[in-house]
């Protein structure tokens, strides 16, 4: 097989995996969320007018979603004061948790992806994985210096 593979990784907390996965993948409306946040910018405020006028589900749908995304440790619940002409009014937005953009990542491409985004993420995967290995390795008793015997030869 010839066909070049892009190497997804999918990090899921160990108590909440069916709650994460139920509030992606239990409907369109969560996976509509997420891509709309990585067209935007992977770090970008995602706000509930912006996803009403976007998606065009109604604000019920959207609203009943972020809540269950941000109760699924999915999106991060934020809040900003904004001025709308003479008046001071708090606004509700959301970001991405670390968890959240892992998810994001499954449903985008990798050409969607600045830079600067790409190198963030290559950083943060590799850091995570190696934390990961690292102790998975230790509970099974492997010895460190196999370990890092393997990364200097595959590094060079």
């Amino acid at each position: 097989m010839n066909e070049e593979f892009y190497p997804y990784v999918v990090v899921l907390p160990t108590g909440r995996k069916q709650k994460v996965l139920r509030a992606i993948f239990g409907s369109k409306v969560p996976v509509d969320i997420l891509r709309f946040s990585t067209e935007q910018g992977i770090s970008k405020k995602i706000y509930q007018k912006d996803l009403i006028e976007t998606l065009g589900y109604s604000n019920k749908t959207v609203i009943g979603h972020l809540k269950d995304l941000t109760g699924s440790g999915i999106l991060d619940e934020e809040m900003e004061k904004t001025e709308r002409g003479s008046r001071t009014v708090w606004v509700k937005y959301y970001t991405l948790s670390d968890l959240g953009r892992w998810l994001a990542l499954l449903l985008t491409s990798e050409q969607a992806l600045s830079r600067e985004e790409k190198v963030d993420l290559i950083r943060d995967i590799f850091r995570s994985y190696i934390q990961w290995v690292k102790r998975f390795a230790e509970q099974l008793g492997i010895e460190k210096e196999t370990l890092q015997e393997i990364f200097k030869k595959e590094m060079k």
